[in-house]
Order: C-alpha cells, then sequence, then structure tokens
C-alpha cells in the first residue's frame, strides 16, 4: 500500500482514572471562571497542568508579592512624576517619540542652562 494513499487513522486514549480534591468552593467556582474563559473545562484545565509538570519535571506555582516599603515609594515617587509632567508623554509609535524627543532636545541646545 502506498503511503499517500493509507488510510487515516485515529487513536484515543481513554481517561480512566479519577482524582477526587477537596478545596474550597470559592476557589473551585473562581478556577472554573478563568478555564471557562479560555474556552475550557475545570478537568481539562487541571489535567493539562499536570501533563506540563510531567514532561517538564517543573512544578510552577505563582504568588503575588507583597511590596516593599522602598518599591511603594518608588511607585509614588514615579506617579508624581508622571502628574507633574517630568516624565514623557506616553506614544503610540516611534515616530512621535522620535520628534518630540528631537523637539526637546532642539531646546535644551538653544537654551543652556
Amino acid at each position: 500500500m502506498r503511503l499517500d494513499k493509507a488510510p487515516t487513522k485515529y487513536i484515543f486514549c481513554g481517561m480512566n482514572t479519577v482524582i477526587s480534591v477537596r478545596i474550597d468552593k470559592k476557589l473551585k467556582n473562581l478556577a472554573q471562571e478563568v478555564a471557562e474563559s479560555a474556552g475550557l473545562k475545570l478537568g481539562t484545565l487541571i489535567a493539562a497542568y499536570l501533563r506540563q509538570v510531567v514532561y517538564t519535571r517543573r512544578i510552577e506555582l505563582y504568588a503575588p508579592e507583597k511590596m516593599t516599603p522602598k518599591l511603594e515609594s518608588l511607585i509614588a515617587d514615579i506617579e508624581a512624576d508622571l502628574q507633574s509632567g517630568k516624565v514623557s508623554k506616553k506614544f503610540d509609535n516611534a515616530k512621535d517619540f522620535l520628534t518630540d524627543l528631537k523637539q526637546k532636545a532642539s531646546k535644551e541646545i538653544s537654551s543652556p542652562v
């Protein structure tokens, strides 16, 4: 039989194991919302994560880090600079950024400190 004319065969692996886990109902509902927003069922999401753990041999868990007082202070300083106009405005493209940069550079050259 020629390989290019071989019939397509599909192999389905049956899922035959159930894992029962006790978790907080609110956590389950929130996780279901996340899964559904990605178009997945919660069981599919959990199975995908377990496959990832097996294939990568890594367990990756993330938890938000608390901000240190120093980081909070730096963010407050940056926000104050943004409000006062000490920093550059937001640009949608590189051309506008370069135009603004050239204008500021020409002003600094024409009015030395």
